[in-house]
């Protein structure tokens, strides 16, 4: 099964557009386990055993786990979520971008050895930056377009000759030529709704992947009205609000209830069935 249809099948499953992005940081962890790196795959595990029936997908981000040595522990959790939640799909955050053969050897990381769904990639290589990961049949490329940070309008908002914004461009670019395996989707703040209903103008049927709410403080119901449509998910990732919504022993409980309520606020603001 290609994304795409991963990713339909879990918002119809669990009734969801959150995403759970898994940024393990000892420093946080509950109890015995804080400041413990052999940890990290026990308090993850523990996170998606806890909320795997609530998401459309869960997010490891890479760089916490390579920054403690632990990318043998990211491989086990990636297995972990297909044993135990086969029907979401893992997104790997990894945001690659190089060219030629380090291109290839970096989709062979994340496709082969880390058994990733879908990774997110840097455009601004361009196309040549991209094709590694698409021969990689019914795998996920998800490019940055307009991120969370304030710092990202330094590029993405600059306007280009044609008129378009930087980020306009990479929409076009993505719902149109490049998109040669139909498993192209795009990133998009959700610090910025206005942006992101530009997106979903552009690119009508692509899935959007939208950080930036809960500790960014994005608006999670402008989020859902600038995005969601149907047959074109949004995909909302949420981090440090679920992983850390206790520190203490019932962490997996309270990152359960955090997870329920961030899916019961984005449902809500989903249109109604004409």
């Amino acid at each position: 099964m290609n994304f795409t249809a991963q990713l339909a099948r879990a918002e119809a499953a669990n009734d969801s557009m959150l995403c759970v992005g898994l940024d393990p940081d000892p420093a946080k962890f509950p109890g015995s386990w804080k400041d413990d790196p052999s940890r990290i795959f026990d308090f993850c595990a523990t996170i998606v055993d806890a909320t795997r029936d609530l998401v459309i997908a869960f997010k490891p981000q890479i760089a916490y786990f390579a920054a403690h040595r632990a990318e043998e522990q990211l491989e086990r959790l990636i297995a972990h979520i297909h044993q135990v939640a086969p029907e979401v799909p893992v997104i790997l955050d990894a945001k690659r971008g190089d060219i030629g053969s380090t291109a290839e050897q970096y989709a062979c990381e994340v496709f082969e050895r880390y058994q990733a769904d879908a990774v997110t990639l840097s455009p601004f290589m361009g196309f040549d930056s991209i094709e590694p990961y698409l021969a990689y049949d019914g795998k996920g490329a998800i490019l940055l377009c307009r991120t969370s940070n304030a710092g990202g309008s330094d590029l993405q908002a600059q306007t280009l000759p044609n008129g378009d914004k930087l980020f306009e461009h990479i929409a076009r670019l993505a719902a149109g030529p490049w998109n040669r395996s139909g498993q192209l989707a795009l990133v998009v703040g959700a610090t910025f709704p206005a942006e992101i209903e530009r997106v979903r103008e552009l690119a009508p049927t692509l899935p959007l992947l939208i950080p930036g709410i809960g500790a960014q403080g994005g608006d999670a119901a402008a989020t859902v009205r600038a995005g969601w449509r149907p047959g074109a998910p949004i995909i909302v990732s949420s981090s440090r609000a679920v992983l850390y919504a206790s520190r203490g022993d019932n962490f997996a409980e309270a990152a359960r209830v955090a997870a329920q309520a961030a899916r019961a606020e984005l449902n809500a603001a989903r249109p109604a069935p004409s």
